[in-house]
C-alpha cells in the first residue's frame, strides 16, 4: 500500500513539474533560432535599429500583420511604442504555418505582452491575405 501511495505522490510532482514553464516551447525555440539575433532573446530589440516585440503597442494594434511579417518580411517605416524604425526586417519565408503559429503564440504571451492564443488556421487565412 505504502509504494502505491509513494508512487501516485511522485506521479503528481511529475505532472506538476510538467506543466511548469512556456507552454509554447517550440516557439520559444524557433524565437532563438529565427528572431533573438535582432529583437534580442527578451524581446527589447536592438537598441535604436530593431523595434522591441515585449510590450509592443504595434502587435496589439496589428495582430494579423504578424504572420506575413515573418514569412515575408517588412520594409518602411514603422512606429512601435512611440518611436519610428526604418530598418527592413528580412522574412524567413522556410518556416511553415505551424512554426509561424508558434513563434506568435510564444511572442504574443512573452514578456508582458497578453495577446491571445492564435490557431494555425488563423495564420493560415493571414497568409493567405497578404501573398
Amino acid at each position: 500500500m505504502y509504494r502505491y501511495i509513494l508512487f501516485a505522490q511522485l506521479l503528481a510532482l511529475l505532472f506538476i513539474l510538467a506543466c511548469q514553464g512556456s507552454p509554447y516551447k517550440q516557439g520559444e525555440i524557433m524565437y532563438g533560432n529565427f528572431c533573438a539575433s535582432c529583437h534580442m532573446d527578451d524581446g527589447s530589440g536592438l537598441r535604436g535599429r530593431i523595434p522591441p516585440l515585449a510590450n509592443s503597442d504595434y502587435l496589439k494594434k496589428y495582430p494579423s500583420e504578424l504572420a506575413c511579417i515573418i514569412r515575408y518580411g517588412k520594409t518602411g517605416e514603422i512606429e512601435v511604442n512611440g518611436k519610428k524604425y526604418q530598418e527592413p526586417m528580412p522574412g524567413v519565408p522556410q518556416l511553415t504555418d505551424f512554426e509561424i503559429a508558434n513563434i506568435i503564440n510564444y511572442i504574443n504571451q512573452a514578456w508582458g505582452n497578453e495577446s491571445a492564443y492564435v490557431p494555425v488556421q488563423k495564420v493560415q487565412q493571414a497568409l493567405e491575405k497578404c501573398k
